[in-house]
């Protein structure tokens, strides 16, 4: 071909793109193909491997679609392992997941893998090739430029807000097809509105570049000098005239570390560029933000993260002395290493104030406060804690928002184990934040700068949409993959979903007759007595939650609070809700979940999972592999079962003797055979082993025989002993209360 034929080629496809209805006729009849779909929801999964015997590979587009014409493999059984980072395909008796396919010009396969994440993962939002696959096989795809789009390769850390009846999208450092350097002065897009002309978010985001002559993403920051500018957030205010003006904090870095400097800028709507409105001589590092508006006693901020915050208006943001840290570094709020100084209330525990011109407490700053000796890991304004293990977790960047469905602050962040993503809410933006769980993880990939999109929100809040940045750099990733390597990835998080719910704190609230009362939330904020909070008591599941394991605690306000575990009335809700204090075992018999080990003639041990049902005395079987079918007996203890895939029958005996599985097994038809074990699989969840688990008891007081409630293991010293165990409940990890209860989440101007 010439590079006159190669140049009609592309401008035919650039037109067909560029007319809709984004339906491409495939270049050939003769791919098969494959669409990876979600078991929970069946829709198509993107970034699933697909990978031959020979080290051949490919990957799902948006729509879960591989186009497959590989000469030599076409018509031919082909094995292909399947994986996904969060996602799962059964394993097989020989430690393989994946499936036999035979390609055929023109068919097609579906093939279903179990989602292990809690997030969704939707598509992907930039780069090349977001729907190359389903454009070769002829699938509708929901974008206008499905294939590439602002000549855009990669691009690095999202930031994104509504602005003049529009979402307006801006990302850092941007790979070009043309050459190996891009656009390093930030690059920006619009997409319409959800109902206004715009695509719904579980659909797709249909992105409008702002491109320079050549058609690339332009630099969207008109500075001086070599150094990359990297927008750190975004805020919209009123220009006072009944229009919106968008200001934009940019650090400007020739390196990853300090900044050279700083800008704060505002975009000139004519020439769709951000213009320097004041200049400082400022190096703090990198960190973006995702800012949200509230009203503080009446005066409106930007929270830029929820420790650091500046009035609402562009005077106050012009003037770097003017933004306020959450800190409790005493003097003027400056970290200085091992010469830093703290503020301590009266019983010797850090305290925390809003405090102008001080240093924001940073991930980088609080470890820096830990490694000095200054601060201990619980007395940090964060202090997360996996819900699952009790672990702590240490949240690196991500965002916070109000959400209406939880009637919470909602966290969403990454941490220092690159790839994955953790879900956390509190009361206020500030905390206190105990307990997270992961939603995501992207095996040795890493995923960073994540953030949440409220103007995606859906249901109330009930669904919510988050991004990050796809990527190698900071991980331990072995190889690149194709396309979606250093770009931004949609997920979706349903926050009905049962393990999203966390324990919630219960405060112990100082009356004024010198007695307390133990409240959630809800009841500090309908009484309004926050500034009566003295302390976390504990943390327990919210009262509305439900299950047949579990053990709601109902409250009478006398002196006091007197918690029951019978319900004063049929109707009542309960204060919280604990956990046994002894656990449900596992099935006592061979039902539920085993773990096997068969060792084969040459030694080699083999790892298989299955799952039994009893009906009478025959066993249903779960967990075999596709294409093979299986059933057995179970009597006297002795288990019979017949193992049937494509070629091969299978015959397993064995005995279960004190939850013990043991026997032999050997192939009909061949020479075939050898023992096997298999020891059942705990079922109970990993959060109700949790070390972070204590009992909460109730004791006497000596002096008037009242109640006082109790999670550690001695009463304390004006109580008598042997108190009442009632449930178990969650310690509170942190040793110091740091709320900011005054805030009120406001909508975006835009919004």
């Amino acid at each position: 071909m010439t590079m006159r034929d190669s140049r009609i080629l592309l401008l035919s496809l650039w037109f067909l793109l560029s007319a809709g209805p984004w339906r491409l006729p495939a270049a050939t009849n003769d791919y098969f193909a494959i669409r990876v779909v979600d078991t929970q929801t069946g829709r198509g999964v993107p970034l699933v491997e697909l990978r031959t015997v020979n080290k051949l590979a490919w990957w799902t587009d948006s729509d879960g679609i591989i186009a497959l014409n590989e000469p030599g493999l076409m018509d031919l059984q082909c094995f292909f392992h399947v994986r996904s980072p969060g996602y799962e395909y059964p394993e097989d008796m020989f430690n393989n997941r994946g499936i036999v396919l035979k390609p055929i010009g023109g068919g097609s396969a579906k093939i279903k893998l179990r989602r292990l994440n809690i997030a969704e993962r939707l598509y992907r939002i930039t780069g090349q090739g977001i729907y190359r696959d389903s454009v070769l096989v002829s699938r509708p795809v929901p974008l206008r430029q499905p294939l590439l789009n602002g000549q855009v390769m990669g691009q690095d850390t999202v930031i994104a807000t509504p602005y003049r009846g529009k979402i307006y999208w801006f990302w850092g450092d941007t790979d070009r097809a043309s050459y190996p350097l891009g656009n390093f002065g930030a690059s920006g897009a619009t997409s319409e509105l959800p109902g206004h002309g715009g695509l719904d978010p579980a659909v797709g985001v249909d992105l409008t570049y702002f491109v320079d002559e050549s058609g690339f993403s332009k630099p969207m920051c008109r500075l001086p000098g070599p150094a990359a500018h990297w927008i750190q957030g975004l805020l919209v205010l009123s220009d006072g005239q009944g229009g919106e003006r968008l200001v934009a904090s940019v650090a400007n870095h020739r390196h990853l570390g300090a900044a050279e400097s700083w800008d704060l800028m505002v975009f000139n709507d004519e020439q769709a560029v951000f213009e320097p409105l004041q200049h400082w001589d400022n190096h703090e590092e990198h960190d973006s933000s995702h800012p949200f508006r509230a009203r503080v006693d009446g005066v409106e901020y930007f929270y830029l993260y929820p420790n650091w915050r500046v009035k609402a208006d562009l005077k106050s943001l012009c003037v770097v002395a003017n933004y306020e840290a959450l800190t409790c570094v005493a003097s003027d709020g400056k970290v200085r290493g091992k010469q830093t100084e703290l503020d301590h209330d009266g019983v010797g525990r850090p305290s925390y104030r809003w405090k102008a011109g001080a240093d924001r407490l940073s991930a980088k700053r609080v470890r820096e406060l830990i490694e000095a000796g200054k601060l201990k890991p619980e007395e940090s304004w964060i202090d997360l804690h996996d819900f699952e293990t009790g672990v702590r977790v240490e949240a690196e960047r991500g965002s916070v928002y109000w959400n209406n469905y939880l009637r919470r602050w909602v966290m969403l962040t990454s941490s220092t184990r690159a790839g994955e993503i953790w879900f956390a809410e509190a009361d206020t933006p500030a905390g206190p934040w105990a307990y997270a769980r992961r939603v995501l993880t992207h095996d040795d990939y890493n995923f960073y700068n994540p953030t949440q999109h409220p103007f995606f929100d859906q249901q109330g809040g009930r669904l919510i949409y988050f991004e990050g940045t796809y990527s190698d750099f900071f991980s331990g990733a072995r190889a690149q993959t194709p396309r979606y390597d250093y770009n931004q990835i949609m997920y979706r998080l349903a926050l009905d979903d049962p393990r999203l719910i966390l324990p919630v704190a219960v405060y112990r609230v100082r009356e004024t007759n010198r007695t307390s009362t133990l409240w959630p939330r809800e009841q500090v904020e309908s009484v309004g007595a926050w500034d009566r909070v003295e302390a976390v008591a504990w943390f327990a599941l919210p009262g509305a939650c439900n299950g047949s394991n579990v053990v709601p605690v109902f409250a009478a306000e006398t002196n006091g609070t007197v918690l029951s575990l019978t319900p004063p009335t049929p109707k009542a809700q309960a204060l919280f809700v604990g956990l046994p204090l002894v656990e449900a075992g596992a099935v006592s018999r061979l039902e539920g979940a085993w773990e096997f080990q068969a060792l084969m003639p040459d030694g080699r041990p083999v790892k298989f999972r299955l799952g039994f049902q009893l009906k009478g005395q025959a066993v249903q079987i779960d967990g075999l592999v596709q294409d093979s079918t299986g059933s057995g007996t179970f009597r006297d203890g002795n288990l019979v079962l017949n193992l049937k895939t494509k070629d091969e029958v299978y015959v397993i005996e064995g005995r279960l003797d004190n939850r013990t599985l043991a026997g032999s097994w050997r192939q009909e038809g061949a020479s075939a055979k050898g023992t096997w074990s298999a020891s059942p699989v705990d079922s109970m969840p990993l959060e109700r082993q949790s070390p972070a688990l204590t009992v909460l008891s109730e004791y006497k007081r000596l002096s008037d025989g009242e109640p006082v409630y109790c999670t550690e293991l001695q009463p304390p010293a004006d109580c008598a002993p042997g108190g009442r165990a009632l449930c178990r409940v969650w310690k509170p990890p942190g040793t110091v209360l740091v709320m900011d209860w005054k805030v009120k989440s406001l909508p975006s101007i835009a919004e």
